[in-house]
């Protein structure tokens, strides 16, 4: 049978079962990878309830940390907020072909992650620099702070920022260089004042 997901309130609480096995689909598997909603889950917003429901579907679906985590913002704007609890049923019915659909679709509001990284020697010791096809992305060890450098036509754009319990990156600087300029230094800055922003706990790298 296809797997689907449907949504109902309970007490005030939505409550997300998987078809056809019966199971409950709760915030705890997501919540070890985004911390938006503890409380638990929400739709019809781009909201942290909604984020956290976008996550946990992926994840369960696809059972792909990473592809949930790089794609969760873009199937929350696109499809969670679209989801609605009114009507005599008063429940949400969600499909994993429109799941498939809905993601053959996406393609903004990528999450820059951060896969272990490796060491860089111009940058201090708690960032790291990460390996993706599209960017050049750096990514602080020890709290939730990357920076991501982008390509355009005639300049450079590099953008601090932070995803922490947000449900989306917020920017903490966006900087736009000429191309000749020395985008190791920026990126050097940068990740001094995110430093500077949070400092590490003693001994916490």
């Amino acid at each position: 049978m296809t797997t689907a997901y449907v949504g109902r309130r309970q007490r005030g609480e939505l409550v997300v079962t998987r078809r056809p096995e019966g199971t409950e689909l709760t915030p705890d598997r997501s919540l070890d990878l985004v911390n938006h909603s503890p409380s638990g889950f929400e739709i019809g917003y781009r909201g942290s309830g909604p984020a956290q429901l976008a996550c946990a579907l992926l994840l369960d679906y696809y059972d792909d940390e990473q592809f949930a985590r790089e794609h969760y913002i873009a199937f929350r704007n696109q499809v969670v907020s679209q989801l609605e609890c009114d009507g005599a049923a008063a429940c949400w019915h969600l499909t994993g072909e429109e799941i498939d659909a809905a993601m053959a679709t996406l393609t903004d509001d990528v999450v820059a992650l951060a896969d272990g990284g490796r060491p860089s020697p111009s940058l201090p010791g708690n960032w790291r620099a990460v390996s993706r096809p599209d960017r050049r992305v750096f990514q602080r060890a020890d709290r939730d702070h990357y920076i991501v450098l982008g390509d355009g036509s005639e300049e450079w754009l590099v953008v601090l920022c932070s995803q922490g319990d947000r449900a989306y990156p917020a920017p903490l600087a966006h900087l736009t260089v000429a191309e000749d300029a020395d985008l190791e230094r920026v990126i050097r800055e940068l990740a001094e004042e995110s430093n500077n922003l949070i400092e590490s706990p003693e001994g916490e790298y």
